[in-house]
């Protein structure tokens, strides 16, 4: 289950950042299972370039 984070959306496989939950569970279950990254998904990522979050 991703988590919300501001307004953002993790995915706690990879923490990946999305601005939409659709992209962010997408990730997080091809994450989960085939333990890779899927780069059709990822270029949906927010750019974390200088981004701080707080928890």
């Amino acid at each position: 289950m991703t988590k919300k984070i501001g307004d953002f959306h993790l995915c706690e496989e990879c923490m990946l950042l999305y601005r939409e939950q659709s992209w962010a569970e997408k990730c997080e279950e091809w994450c989960r299972e085939r333990k890779s990254c899927n780069i059709e998904i990822t270029k949906h990522a927010v750019p974390q370039n200088g981004l701080a979050l707080s928890k």
